[in-house]
C-alpha cells in the first residue's frame, strides 16, 4: 500500500554517527542523550502519524581522511554530483551520539528524510531519565541547503531529490531479495541494459538463497511491483557493506548510477557466496562418515588455502620432521615418532592438544639418541695432577678414582660401578665428579635429589596430566646435549616418599646397569638406553639410602680434613680463588699462615671448609673496602700523576719507605691502581681477625672447664656434618630412684643410658660407689642426665661408655680426666662393642685440642683411615670392658682397681 508523503521545507535533523539510512530501509534506534530525546519527543511523539525528521550521516575526522581519498578516487558519487562535508565542532553545538562533545566531527551534506513506524517511551531507574525506541522507515533523499545547530537539537533547511509523493511499500527487507521487471521501461538504452544485468544477478541470488531457506516464489511476487532504481536501495541496504560505500549509494541519485553501483555491490555479494559454496563443497568431498567432527577444522583449512596463508605452519612442520630425521633415533621409536607427527599435521593449532603433542616431538627431537661426547686419549698421569691440582689430600679417593680411569681406558665400553661419595659438606664430593667428567672429556651434569619427593621427578609425568613434563633425567640429558655424560646425582640421601610414590625406588632401575639401556620415562613413552652415562652419587649419610639402592653404588666415604690438610687447602686453593672473587691480589692482602691456622682453631670446627672459606672471605671484603676508599688525587702536573691516599699518610707518618713509580698521562685507574703499589701491602694479624671476625669462638680450654665438675665425661659422636665432641653431664638430686633424660635423644640413646645406669648399680659394691650399708644407689635420689645442645636431636649407641663414665663419676665424686674423650657401645654385662665413624670421631677429638681417645679394641683397625699427623698427637687407649674403660678415664685407675691394689 503506497502513501503520499509530503516533505517540508525545513526538518529536524537527528544525526548517524558513521551510519547511513537508505530510502526504503529500516533501522531500530534506542535515543538517550539529551538533544535526541527532545527531537524524537517533539518532532514524532506529540505529532504521531505526520511527523518527519531527517536522517543525516555524521563522520569522525580521524575518518575523514579515508573517505575524501576514496572521493578523489572517484570511488563516491558520479560526476557532477560529487558531495562535500560540513565541518563543525560540537563544542558549541551538540553532543552527537554520546561521545565527547570537543571533538570535531563532519556532517554530510544529504540525507534521507524517515518516519517512525513504532515509538516506545521508558523511564531508567534510578536515574528517572527518559528514553525512546524508534522504529524508522527510510522515504527520500533531501539536500541540506543550510544546517542550524543552535537550539535543542539540529534542524536544517532542505531540497528534495526525489519525488515525495510516491512512497514505497512497507514491505519486509527478507521477502525483498529479488528482482523483478518494471511495468514501464525506461526509453534509456543504458538503463534498460543496466536493468537487465541487475535482474539477472538479483535472480541467481534469489534462487541460492530459495535453496538455503525455502521460501519458495513469495519474494518474487511481492517485489514485481517496485521499480529498479527503488529497488537498488533496498537491496543494498539489506548487505553489509563499509561505511563509504553507503555513502556513496547515498549520493547516487541519478538512477542509472545507483543501478550500476546496486549491481556491483549485488554481484560481490554472490561471488562470497559463491566462494563459500566452493569451499564447502570442497569440504565435505574429503570428509567421510568418520571425519565429522573435524568439518570445522577442514573448512579453516580451506579457507587457509584459498588465501594462500597456510605456507608458515607447514614450513614449520617441514622444519620438525627434518629436525627428528637428524636426531638419530632407532628405528622402533622412529616409527612411533612419525605416527605422532602424522597426528600433530591433522589438527590445528587452535586444538588443547597440539601443543603437548608439538612439545613432545620437540624433546624426541633434541633428545641426544646417538650424540655423544668425543673422549680424548686417556692420559692416566694427566689425570692425577689434574686431580691432586684440584684436591688437597684424599689419597685412597684418588687412587681408586684412578683405578677406575684406568679400567676405562683399557675397556672403554666397560661397564664400571656407581661410585658414591659419603662424607660431610665442604669435603670436596662434588668437585671430585666434575674431576672426572674433566680427565674422561666428557660433559658434566648434575641432577639435584634433594628433597625429592614424587616418584615423576625421577620417571616422568604421563603425557594424560596437565603440565606433564619429563624427569629429571631426561630433562638433563636434553640440556646437555650428549648420551654420554658424567652425571652426578647429587644429595641422594636426602630423598624422601610419599602418596606420590618412591624416588628412590625408581632410581633401582636407573642405576643398574642391566635395567638402563632401556629405561622408561613416562613422559618419553619410549625407551631411552642410560647405559652410557657414567653416574656418581653423592650424600651426607648412608643410613637414609634404602640397602637395595645402596647396593647397587660403591660407597667412597669422605671424611674431614685435619687441621694440617686445611691449612695446605687454604694456601694452595681457598686464598687464592677468594682473592680474585675479590678484585684482589697478594699485593693488597697477605694472611700468613699463622693466621689461617687460628682461624682454623678459633673460629671454625667443622669436617669440611666451607666455614673457612667464609671467613677468608670477610677478611677480603674488609681489605677490598681499604683498598677501594683509596682516595687518588691527580695534581695538575705536565707529565706525572700525584697519588694520594690517608693509608699512604699513616705509612709517611711512621717512616716507612715508599715505593713511587712515575705514570704518563692517558692511562686509565685500572692502569693506575695495577702501576701504584705500596711497598707494605695489608697483612692480616691478630688484632686484625679480631676486629673483623669477632671474639673467638672456641677455644681449647672448653673441655677443661666443663669436666672440672664429677658427674661430667667427654663423649664423640658422628653426624653427617663428621665427627663432634659430646658432653654428658649426670646429677642426683632428692626423689624416688628416677631416671631422668633431657637433650632430645632418641630411643636407643635412652635405652643405652638405661643399661649404663643398671651396670653401675650392679657394680656399686666392686667399684667403691656407696658405703658397705647401703645397697641402692638410687634411694632418695633421682637420676638426670642431660646431653648439652638440647635444640640439637641425638641418637645412637656409641654413647653408652659416656654415660657409665659420667654416673661413675658422679656417684664416686671424682673427675674425669679433660683430655680424654670416649666412644662405643656397652653391653648389660660390660663389653665394649665396636662402633662406626671411628675416621671422623679419632679427627674431631683432634680438633677439640683431646689429647687421649678411648676406642673399642675392635675399632683398631679402623685406624688405618687416620691421617699419621693425627695419630702421632693423640694416646689411642682401647678398652675390651668397661672396666678397661673407667681405668683410663679417671687419675690413677678406677676404684675397683684401686681397691684391688690395695689388698694385695
Amino acid at each position: 500500500m503506497a502513501e503520499s508523503v509530503e516533505l517540508p521545507g525545513r526538518l529536524a535533523i537527528l544525526p548517524f554517527r558513521n551510519k547511513v539510512l537508505l530510502p526504503g530501509a529500516f533501522i531500530r534506534i534506542r535515543c538517550t542523550s539529551q538533544s535526541s530525546v527532545k527531537l524524537v519527543e517533539q518532532e514524532l511523539w506529540q505529532r504521531e502519524e505526520k511527523g518527519l525528521i531527517g536522517i543525516l550521516p555524521v563522520q569522525d575526522a580521524a575518518e575523514t581522511t579515508s573517505m575524501d581519498s576514496m572521493l578523489s578516487q572517484g570511488v563516491g558519487s558520479e560526476s557532477g554530483e560529487r558531495s562535500s562535508n560540513v565541518q563543525v565542532s560540537t563544542s558549541d553545538a551538540h553532543k552527537v551520539d554520546g561521545k565527547n562533545p570537543s571533538e570535531v566531527i563532519h556532517w554530510h551534506n544529504r540525507g534521507v528524510a524517515a518516519r517512525a513506524l513504532h515509538l516506545s517511551r521508558g523511564v531508567e531507574k534510578p536515574s528517572g531519565r527518559v528514553t525512546y525506541i524508534v522504529v524508522l522507515e527510510g522515504l527520500c533523499r533531501f539536500n541540506i541547503e543550510e544546517l542550524n545547530t543552535r537550539g535543542p537539537y539540529c534542524t536544517a533547511k532542505i531540497s528534495p531529490l526525489e519525488m515525495t509523493k510516491s512512497g514505497y511499500f512497507l514491505i519486509s527487507i527478507f521477502y525483498l531479495l529479488t528482482c523483478l521487471e518494471m511495468e514501464q521501461v525506461e526509453q534509456d538504452p543504458d538503463f534498460v541494459t543496466l536493468s537487465r544485468q541487475f535482474k539477472a544477478i538479483a535472480m541467481e541470488l534469489i534462487s541460492i538463497l530459495e535453496q538455503k531457506q525455502k521460501t519458495g516464489g513469495r519474494i518474487k511476487v511481492l517485489l514485481e511491483t517496485l521499480p529498479f532504481h527503488k529497488l537498488a536501495d533496498i537491496f543494498v541496504a539489506s548487505f553489509e557493506i563499509s561505511f563509504e560505500e553507503q555513502l556513496c549509494m547515498l549520493d547516487s541519485v541519478d538512477p542509472k548510477v545507483r543501478l550500476s553501483k546496486a549491481t556491483e555491490l549485488v554481484d560481490r555479494h554472490l561471488q562470497s557466496i559463491r566462494v563459500a559454496e566452493k569451499i564447502t563443497q570442497k569440504v565435505e568431498g574429503q570428509l567421510s562418515k568418520s571425519q565429522k567432527e573435524y568439518l570445522l577444522r577442514q573448512q579453516m583449512r580451506a579457507i587457509k588455502e584459498e588465501l594462500g596463508d597456510n605456507d608458515d605452519d607447514e614450513d614449520d612442520l617441514a622444519s620438525l620432521e627434518r629436525k627428528m630425521q637428524n636426531a638419530g633415533m632407532p628405528s622402533n621409536i622412529w616409527k612411533h615418532a612419525q605416527r605422532e607427527l602424522r597426528r600433530l599435521k591433522k589438527m590445528q593449532p587452535q586444538q588443547p592438544g597440539y601443543n603437548s603433542s608439538r612439545v613432545y616431538l620437540d624433546l624426541l627431537a633434541d633428545l641426544p639418541w646417538q650424540k655423544a661426547s668425543e673422549e680424548q686419549e686417556l692420559d692416566l698421569k694427566a689425570a692425577k695432577d689434574h686431580l691432586d691440582c684440584d684436591h688437597y689430600g684424599l689419597v685412597k679417593i684418588k687412587q681408586r678414582i684412578i683405578e677406575y680411569l684406568a679400567v676405562r681406558k683399557l675397556k672403554p665400553d666397560a661397564r664400571g660401578p656407581v661410585l658414591c661419595f659419603v662424607g660431610p659438606p665442604g669435603v670436596g664430593k662434588t668437585s671430585l665428579a666434575s674431576s672426572i667428567a674433566a680427565a674422561l672429556g666428557r660433559k658434566f651434569i648434575r641432577i639435584s635429589l634433594g628433597g625429592v619427593k614424587d616418584e615423576a621427578d625421577i620417571r616422568g609425568h604421563r603425557r594424560t596430566y596437565i603440565g606433564s613434563m619429563p624427569g629429571r633425567l631426561i630433562d638433563g640429558l636434553k640440556r646437555v646435549g650428549v648420551c654420554n655424560p658424567v652425571m652426578l646425582l647429587d644429595e641422594i640421601d636426602k630423598t624422601g616418599s610419599d602418596v606420590r610414590g618412591d624416588p628412590a625406588s625408581a632410581l633401582l632401575e636407573v642405576l643398574d646397569p642391566e635395567q638402563n639401556k632401556s629405561f622408561n620415562d613416562h613422559y618419553l613413552n619410549v625407551p631411552f638406553d642410560l647405559s652410557k652415562v657414567i653416574f656418581v652419587a653423592t650424600a651426607n649419610r648412608m643410613q637414609p639410602i634404602p640397602p637395595p639402592l645402596l647396593d647397587r653404588m660403591e660407597v667412597i666415604e669422605l671424611p674431614g680434613y685435619t687441621a694440617e690438610e686445611k691449612l695446605r687447602i687454604a694456601m694452595q686453593h681457598l686464598i687464592p680463588r677468594v682473592l680474585d672473587q675479590h678484585g684482589l691480589s697478594s699485593a693488597f692482602l697477605q694472611i700468613p699462615e699463622d693466621m689461617v691456622k687460628l682461624v682454623i682453631q678459633r673460629y671454625t670446627r667443622e669436617a669440611g671448609v666451607r666455614n673457612l672459606e667464609r671467613n677468608l672471605a670477610a677478611l677480603a671484603r674488609a681489605a677490598a673496602v681499604r683498598v677501594a676508599e683509596r682516595e687518588q688525587v691527580v695534581s695538575v702536573s705536565k707529565d706525572v700523576h700525584k697519588i694520594t691516599s690517608p693509608l699512604l699518610d699513616n705509612r709517611l707518618a711512621e717512616g716507612a719507605e715508599m715505593e713511587m713509580e712515575i705514570i704518563p698521562m692517558g692511562v686509565n685507574n685500572h692502569e693506575i691502581s695495577n702501576a701504584f703499589r705500596i711497598a707494605s701491602p695489608l697483612v692480616v694479624d691478630e688484632a686484625m681477625l679480631e676486629k673483623i671476625l669477632g671474639p673467638p669462638r672456641f677455644d681449647d680450654q672448653e673441655a677443661a672447664d666443663r669436666v672440672a665438675t664429677p658427674g661430667v665425661s667427654v663423649g664423640l659422636v658422628w653426624t653427617a656434618f663428621g665427627g663432634e665432641v659430646q658432653f654428658v653431664e649426670a646429677m642426683s638430686v632428692v626423689g624416688n630412684g628416677e631416671l631422668h633424660l633431657t637433650g632430645q635423644l632418641g630411643d636407643v640413646i635412652k635405652e643405652s643410658a638405661q643399661i649404663a645406669l643398671t651396670w653401675v648399680r650392679a657394680r656399686v659394691a666392686d667399684l667403691k660407689l656407696a658405703a658397705a650399708e647401703e645397697t641402692d644407689l638410687l634411694q632418695g635420689k633421682d637420676i638426670h642426665i642431660h646431653f648439652p645442645a638440647g635444640a640439637v636431636p641425638k641418637d645412637g649407641p656409641s654413647a653408652g661408655v659416656t654415660l657409665v663414665t659420667a654416673l661413675v663419676s658422679l656417684f664416686s665424686q671424682k673427675n674425669v680426666r679433660a683430655d680424654t674423650a670416649m666412644t662405643g657401645e656397652m653391653t648389660l654385662r660390660g663389653l665394649v662393642l665396636p662402633v662406626g665413624g671411628v675416621k671422623d670421631k679419632v679427627l674431631a677429638a683432634h680438633r677439640y685440642g683431646i689429647k687421649r681417645v678411648i676406642l673399642p679394641e675392635r675399632n683398631l683397625k679402623d685406624l688405618v683411615e687416620v691421617p699419621a699427623d693425627v695419630l702421632s698427637s693423640l694416646e689411642i687407649l682401647v678398652a675390651k670392658r668397661m672396666e678397661d674403660v673407667l681405668e683410663h678415664a679417671f687419675d690413677g685407675g678406677c676404684p675397683w682397681r684401686q681397691h684391688q691394689h690395695s689388698k694385695l
